[in-house]
């Protein structure tokens, strides 16, 4: 019965306008990956100073956990997501962050320090939600509105999120290992909603395809031919985005004890800072849209990446001289991070695909690259603790922004040359080749 309303509701949403569509779709994938983020990050907003093995601070142990068994499920989601077909999406979306949330219950239950398994549980299904979500959305005209609003919620959740573990944590008098359940707790219900909602959303049109090219799973030897067209320019991308994913992770993961070397200790913090990078980067990637011409958008996004990286270097540089204050050198620190980051998670690639006219799909590069992501992330943290345990959260993450700053924005301008260079040449051949069909 639930299957006929929803097919008969489908049919009813393929007479919707484009714009609508696009709204509906975007605010449902951000409302979905808002509510994955209560059951990914929630544990983050504890401190567990009170527990420790084998004298490594718990809390990283807990981070890297999580983390490992978010790397595997990217490197995994090579395959699984790239091959991916459109049924069954919305049940194995809710069906992977259900098995998360029963690992949350079983860190809650467990004693430490094996509980910590629990975290590998928990992060190793999470890691197929983005590739999952965002194949509702990819290959259409409005595919940067929809995107860029999906996006930004991992910058609005992770401070929401994060606000109320601590709610639940001061408040409630949650202690930090039930807190991550009782928020999955919290968001079970809007995400059921969500899902069902995304489920209504109408495939892409004639003219999405026209515009944008056809997505369709690719198969293994169709990912080797991918990758052997683009070698150069993926490799820079990963170089770069696996720079960005470090960094965000260590300011994602570590917010609470950088705010508090910085000697800030405001719950309301995160929330406030991220919304307004939230309400920027939306703004500066959701204007996208207007931009037409794909290769015009790959150039716009490669430079709002290089001007990420300006920010970067620049705020870092103004905090370090003391010409600006903790609170905005993180605002903007964290600007400029996400406007790195952000574009590999939603525009990128899909302008990449548009550009080249290649049948292919966003999952497969966008996990190639955040399994190498993910890989660098855990290995930053396995430095910090055993090769840099006496530096602060916030000092380790002021020399490490700026590492980003330099070789991210170098890599980043080496990326826009061989893109465009590859385009110019496309173009040259195409030229050639009409003007043989008239000679």
């Amino acid at each position: 019965m639930s299957i006929l309303l929803l097919k008969r509701f489908r049919n009813q949403t393929s007479h919707w306008p484009p714009f609508l569509t696009a709204v509906v779709a975007a605010l449902a994938a951000f409302s979905t990956y808002t509510c994955m983020y209560a059951f990914r990050k929630a544990f983050t907003a504890g401190s567990y100073q009170d527990n420790s093995f084998l004298n490594v601070d718990y809390k990283v142990l807990l981070v890297i956990a999580q983390v490992l068994g978010y790397t595997l499920s990217k490197f995994y989601g090579i395959r699984f997501i790239s091959e991916m077909k459109n049924k069954n999406r919305g049940k194995t979306i809710i069906f992977l962050i259900m098995f998360s949330w029963m690992a949350l219950l079983g860190f809650a239950l467990v004693p430490s320090p094996y509980n910590i398994i629990f975290l590998f549980l928990n992060g190793f299904p999470l890691g197929m939600i983005w590739g999952l979500l965002f194949s509702y959305l990819e290959g259409r005209r409005t595919t940067e509105f929809m995107a860029a609003i999906m996006s930004v919620s991992m910058i609005f959740a992770s401070g929401f999120v994060k606000t109320i573990g601590r709610i639940l944590i001061l408040d409630y008098n949650i202690t930090e290992y039930w807190m991550p359940f009782v928020t999955g707790l919290i968001f079970i219900f809007p995400l059921i909603i969500c899902v069902l909602i995304m489920e209504l959303i109408p495939p892409p049109g004639k003219l999405d395809k026209e515009l944008r090219v056809e997505r369709v799973p690719m198969n293994a030897s169709q990912r080797r031919e991918f990758l052997l067209a683009f070698l150069p320019g993926i490799l820079f991308t990963i170089v770069i985005y696996t720079l960005l994913t470090m960094m965000r992770d260590v300011r994602d993961n570590f917010e609470v004890e950088i705010w508090a070397d910085l000697g800030i200790f405001d719950s309301s913090v995160y929330t406030r800072i991220d919304s307004f990078i939230t309400v920027i980067v939306l703004i500066l990637m959701g204007l996208l849209i207007l931009i037409r011409n794909n290769l015009k958008a790959f150039t716009v996004i490669h430079i709002l990446i290089i001007s990420g990286c300006m920010i970067i270097g620049l705020s870092t540089y103004l905090f370090q001289q003391q010409l600006i204050s903790p609170t905005l050198w993180m605002t903007f620190s964290g600007l400029g991070l996400y406007m790195g980051y952000l574009p590999y998670n939603a525009i990128f690639f899909e302008r990449m695909i548009a550009t080249f006219r290649y049948k292919s799909n966003v999952g497969f590069v966008m996990y190639l690259a955040d399994a190498m992501g993910y890989l660098g992330s855990i290995s930053i943290l396995l430095f910090k603790q055993f090769g840099d345990s006496s530096r602060s959260w916030a000092v380790f993450f002021e020399k490490g922004i700026l590492i980003v700053a330099l070789v991210g924005g170098v890599s980043a301008i080496f990326s826009l040359l061989y893109f465009s260079r590859k385009a110019h040449k496309q173009t040259i051949v195409k030229e050639s080749e009409f003007q043989m069909l008239y000679v």
